[in-house]
């Protein structure tokens, strides 16, 4: 299958669906299947760039409007977003987030190139202020045509279904997953103070990850000196952080480390006991995932998606409210101290009378070896089985007839949105003009294989991601952090983009086409 995944969040910018997109597209590379990413410009990264593996990232021109979203204009990036599609013989369009503007334009023109189109949403939206009311029309209008939806919890699906008007047989659930081969326990980077606990966050600093709640719970704790906290992350509400820190004097038990590069979490969380998540809202959460997979007591906020996340022996699950989530916390903080009492006891060699308290802990799952977690999450969520789900997506919405124009614009008007008629038929008109300016025939057509799987690697195309961890090393003196160091090219048709070597070294790095 040829499949082109589109959407403004990609690398070098850092978050969960970037993370998301990068994976997925690696795992259905290694089954054979070409993939190409679409996203727009980050600074001077302009042009095609080659990633681990051979991923095919095309970084278009085109200026970010808001919140690293394109403006949403509809028609004028139609001739760019046809000249890829056809020139990568693309037969799936695969829109991810709700919020990015090129995802859906990509979507839309590929239906009215008769392809395929799959939608993934990865937020939740709420029904009663302005915004969510406007976003929810606009998405119900994008996914009038789009053959197949994923969620990635039965929350967002039923969110989903209610807010885009979409049928519940065309949404399908498939969690995230998290690369457990990476995010492996270290008990000996923990602190050697045996009082000491150590209270991890990692999110952005925003309103929607609950930072609010974090800065009430601080000065709760202010007299607690064993209870240290590594904040991990920037956003505007760092300064909040930094000011409930100095006015109760935890300058030494308050870390703050801003922006991390997600190669750098998992060395943030190894240092901790407790990972802390305190969000108002989420889809599913990544976060907690990847601290469960790095062996840490989790508690979090019950909100959104985050319940059927984990299961109960992995997760201390609170209302998002301070005094529930500081007594969720107080919670995990006397299993860990319980936990290291009777650690201390082991190695004394006075384990008498306390053997029903260790069983207790481990029914609870405290006492649960590091490791053990590691492989539960390991069984719960891999890419391997997300990429097998998705590929039965792909094979389902090939089967479905091409949709005509007539049947496109009857879609259309069930969302009650009449006006839009007129942006499908100018979107039409648009392609069939460039049908006789710039006929198919004359678009170069980028080859099938891909070089970088020949030879031994082709052996192995079919190990999963968490079976073979990719390692991704900059090129020196290359722009911006990310899985691509690589210099940008000027031009999209350039003959010799897609001519690299076949020769494959151990240790792959991203290039420039």
């Amino acid at each position: 299958m040829r499949i082109c995944i589109a959407s403004d969040f990609f690398y070098p910018n850092m978050g969960g669906v970037e993370e998301h997109i990068f994976n997925l597209s690696q795992c259905l590379l290694s089954r054979g299947h070409k993939v190409v990413i679409m996203t727009h410009s980050y600074g001077d990264r302009k042009g095609i760039r080659y990633m681990t593996n051979g991923l095919k990232v095309y970084y278009i021109p085109i200026k970010v409007f808001y919140n690293q979203v394109i403006l949403p204009t509809m028609i004028c990036n139609i001739p760019l977003l046809r000249y890829i599609l056809v020139r990568e013989q693309i037969e799936i369009v695969h829109g991810h987030s709700a919020f990015s503007t090129l995802a859906h334009e990509a979507m839309n023109v590929g239906q009215l190139l008769g392809l395929r189109s799959v939608f993934t949403d990865h937020s939740l939206f709420g029904f009663a202020d302005l915004s969510a009311v406007v976003t929810n029309k606009f998405l119900e209008i994008s996914l009038a045509n789009c053959n197949h939806c994923i969620c990635v919890s039965h929350t967002g699906k039923e969110n989903t279904v209610l807010r885009a008007k979409v049928h519940q047989d065309k949404v399908s659930v498939i969690p995230n997953a998290v690369d457990t081969a990476h995010f492996t326990p270290n008990p000996c980077h923990r602190p050697s103070d045996p009082d000491r606990i150590n209270v991890v966050v990692v999110s952005r600093l925003v309103y929607r990850k609950g930072v609010d709640l974090l800065a009430g719970i601080l000065p709760k704790l202010k007299n607690c000196p064993n209870i240290h906290f590594i904040v991990g992350g920037d956003g505007p509400k760092r300064a909040l952080l930094e000011e409930i820190r100095e006015k109760n004097n935890m300058q030494d038990r308050v870390t703050m480390l801003g922006a991390l590069e997600h190669s750098q979490v998992r060395d943030v969380l190894t240092q901790g006991h407790i990972f802390l998540n305190t969000s108002l809202t989420e889809a599913y959460c990544m976060a907690i995932v990847e601290a469960a997979s790095c062996g840490m007591q989790v508690v979090s906020t019950r909100v959104g998606g985050i319940p059927e996340v984990l299961p109960d022996s992995l997760i201390i699950l609170t209302e998002p409210t301070v005094e529930s989530v500081y007594r969720g916390l107080m919670v995990a903080i006397r299993r860990e101290a319980e936990k290291k009492q009777i650690g201390c006891m082991y190695m004394n060699g006075s384990m008498d009378g306390s053997v029903g308290a260790c069983r207790e802990l481990r029914r609870s799952g405290v006492a649960v070896c590091p490791f053990e977690r590691n492989n539960l999450v390991a069984n719960l969520y891999n890419w391997d089985n997300v990429t097998s789900r998705t590929e039965k997506v792909y094979r389902k919405v090939l089967q479905e007839k091409e949709s005509t124009l007539g049947q496109m614009m009857i879609n259309c008007l069930r969302s009650g949105v009449w006006p839009y008629l007129l942006v499908i038929s100018l979107c039409h008109l648009i392609l069939r003009f460039l049908d006789w300016f710039v006929p198919r025939k004359y678009i170069d057509r980028c080859p099938l294989d891909n070089p970088f799987w020949e030879g031994t690697v082709a052996s192995r195309s079919r190990q999963s991601l968490n079976d073979v961890r990719v390692h991704v090393h900059p090129i020196p003196g290359a722009s911006s952090a990310g899985p691509n160091g690589g210099k940008s090219n000027s031009s999209f048709n350039n003959n010799n983009a897609h001519r690299h070597s076949s020769k494959r070294h151990k240790q792959p790095v991203a290039s420039s086409s």
